[in-house]
């Protein structure tokens, strides 16, 4: 049933992409407009996802959830890591194929989702995976990208989005709560995320030149082990650890985690090739091609974690 439920949510979802497409094509934008939409989600719109989640009253249950969907993601990011770098000697990826595999658009894609399909009260078991994310992609990934040999941790740290964490956090371990009309107010910028992301990743298509993405001839192998590969094993991970069995609604927080994990390459990366001057084109590529098919895949990974 969730599996069907989050096919929809995806169409829906991908609908909106269209739009965005659309928009450029018809040239009522540009591309280089949705920088504007990017900054709005980056800076306002995910920190208000974040915080909104940690809005809730405490209870060891969640707190066991908490660390839960964040040992799980930590897990999840180790094996990713290890499993590339055993991968690079069979395929000689490059640096780009390498990020491209390992993190993946948690925040962009997975939030709207889970909005729609649990409700906001377990938006805050998605910030368990966002959170280790920012911390190995802006370290580890930022490394492979921009050829770096060592982590800035000041810039780690005054990322807009663990400063929301770290405020989030703060605030549910203290049970301080904002008045209702801020409250209501950030709830109202949370629904904006997904629309947002996806006419942003809309955007984004609808400046590349699409004949010449599906001319990466490499660009095949990097999406099956993306989007089949490494589902796959983690899927079989999670069952056969059983660590559902740990907390009070483990089912579902794995299942947050799973979708966080399978979740199609991570725009972040395009965003960091673009700054740094590196292959953005194959980069966009790899994005476009993942967020493609994931409208198949991830479905069919839930439904094979519910079996």
């Amino acid at each position: 049933m969730i599996a069907l439920l989050l096919a929809k949510q995806i169409a829906e979802l991908f609908f909106i992409i269209f739009l965005g497409f659309l928009l450029v094509k018809l040239k009522l934008l540009k591309t280089g407009d949705s920088k504007v939409l990017s900054t709005i989600a980056l800076y306002l719109l995910n920190p208000c996802v974040i915080i909104n989640a940690f809005q809730i009253d405490y209870s060891d249950d969640i707190r066991r959830g908490l660390i839960l969907s964040f040992a799980a993601a930590f897990i999840v990011h180790i094996v990713y890591i290890l499993a590339t770098s055993l991968l690079n000697r069979i395929f000689h990826l490059n640096n780009i194929e390498k990020a491209s595999i390992i993190y993946t658009n948690a925040g962009n894609l997975i939030v709207p989702i889970v909005l729609l399909l649990f409700g906001k009260e377990w938006l805050v078991y998605t910030s368990g995976y966002m959170v280790v994310q920012m911390v190995f992609m802006w370290s580890h990934g930022r490394m492979i990208v921009c050829e770096e040999q060592s982590v800035d941790i000041r810039k780690i740290m005054l990322n807009v989005n663990m400063i929301a964490s770290a405020i989030g956090i703060l605030m549910f371990a203290l049970q301080i709560k904002f008045p209702v009309i801020v409250l209501e107010t950030m709830e109202m910028l949370t629904a904006m995320i997904g629309p947002v992301c996806m006419l942003v990743a809309g955007m984004i298509i609808g400046g590349m030149n699409l004949k010449k993405v599906f001319l990466f001839k490499r660009i095949y192998i990097v999406t099956f082990v993306k989007m089949v590969v490494y589902p796959m094993m983690i899927l079989l991970l999670m069952k056969m650890s059983r660590a559902e069995l740990l907390v009070v609604n483990g089912n579902t927080i794995l299942l947050i985690s799973l979708l966080a994990s399978i979740a199609p390459t991570a725009a972040s990366i395009t965003q960091m090739t673009q700054v740094y001057d590196k292959d953005s084109e194959y980069a966009s590529a790899i994005y476009f091609i993942t967020t493609l098919v994931c409208i198949a895949t991830m479905p069919a990974m839930v439904w094979l974690y519910q079996i």
